[in-house]
């Protein structure tokens, strides 16, 4: 399996917790945590697939960098802005974007090691 497929396979599985996840959520955090589902999963996805692409190159600190400042520039976007434009309250939105956000970097973290393990055995 290619590390790119290894890394949708990630985000499906990722995606898939995550609607298990909302349809469990009480009805007063749905909107927010379909918001922070959509951001999450909008800035997290191409920035990992950047990243993962970026492993053993000389641009995978920069990478790395920019990736995290994104992430952070979305959680005071939505905290800033988003939010208090809606009017709608921020814990089940921030909780549920920071969350997102990590179990996403879970993802990249886990196929990035993968293939260095794989990488090793050859």
């Amino acid at each position: 399996m290619t590390t790119g497929k290894r890394y949708l396979l990630g985000l499906a599985v990722a995606g898939t917790a995550a609607l298990i996840v909302g349809l469990t959520l009480p009805a007063t955090w749905t909107k927010g945590y379909w918001l922070a589902m959509g951001a999450a999963f909008a800035v997290q996805a191409p920035l990992g697939w950047w990243l993962v692409r970026s492993v053993g190159t000389p641009r995978f600190l920069r990478v790395w960098v920019l990736g995290m400042a994104a992430r952070l520039a979305t959680l005071g976007l939505v905290a800033a802005v988003v939010a208090p434009r809606l009017h709608w309250p921020l814990e089940p939105i921030l909780f549920s974007l920071a969350g997102a956000l990590v179990a996403l970097l879970i993802v990249e973290g886990a196929v990035i090691s993968f293939e260095r393990l794989q990488t090793e055995a050859r």
